[in-house]
């Protein structure tokens, strides 16, 4: 009998395709809430499996120490803030109502107190376009314009680690090391180097799909590879 493809065993779950978070570092989350305020300075800057961006150590008033995503421009020693009656420089984290337009900003919050959840991967940025009474528009990395709450808290900045996808592996262990902290399965093989049971590509006399590539969005597991539910195909006649 022929295995299930790579759609079928990711749709059932389990160990292979589950993040490994027990090799992360910490929760990156805003300290504090958006009605109070909180400082802390920076002791380290440090490496977490789970993203390309640097992570910052930063110990808090209170003695304590959490990590949080780290702002393109701090460093060990700089002082950072959360809260709202505090001065917009890079590594602040305010709410969005008191951030001026034009303002970078990241690690944006989809609901207020939440900590985190948008533009927050290394060197991307999202920049405050126009204000209504409770509401803040933000252009995304996108391009797109998305409307939050003016509670909603973000960081000023954009977020450290600016290019480092661009860096080639240039070794096949490096890239071992860097797809076993993420939910996939690596290396993966190609469907037309399968056997006819094995893959709706595989078998034939040397490597080709033999069937079109383009199927419907309701095609069962089995046979859900391919271009799905395209609207077209090929090169664009502009």
């Amino acid at each position: 009998m022929g295995h299930r493809i790579t759609t079928q065993s990711r749709g059932k779950g389990g160990p292979t395709y589950r993040v490994p978070s027990h090799r992360y570092k910490a929760a990156l989350r805003h300290v504090g809430g958006s009605d109070s305020t909180v400082r802390g300075v920076i002791v380290d800057i440090e490496h977490d499996p789970a993203r390309h961006a640097p992570i910052a150590l930063v110990r808090m008033e209170n003695g304590s120490k959490v990590y949080i995503l780290a702002a393109e421009g701090i460093g060990v020693g700089d002082s950072l803030a959360w809260g709202q009656d505090i001065p917009v420089k890079i590594g602040n984290t305010l709410p969005l109502a008191a951030i001026p337009t034009g303002t970078f900003i990241c690690n944006i919050e989809a609901r207020p107190n939440d900590g985190g959840k948008f533009v927050r991967s290394g060197g991307v940025q999202a920049v405050v376009v126009d204000k209504s009474e409770d509401r803040v528009g933000v252009q995304m990395p996108s391009g797109k314009t998305k409307w939050f709450s003016a509670k909603c808290r973000a960081t000023v900045g954009i977020v450290a680690g600016g290019g480092r996808g661009e860096k080639p592996f240039v070794k096949a262990g490096n890239k071992f090391h860097k797809m076993r902290n993420t939910a996939s399965n690596w290396p993966r093989v190609r469907g037309v180097a399968m056997n006819v049971i094995d893959h709706p590509f595989g078998g034939g006399g040397h490597q080709h799909p033999g069937r079109p590539k383009t199927v419907g969005r309701g095609t069962p597991p089995g046979r859900a590879v391919g271009h799905m539910a395209a609207k077209r195909t090929g090169l664009s006649k502009k």
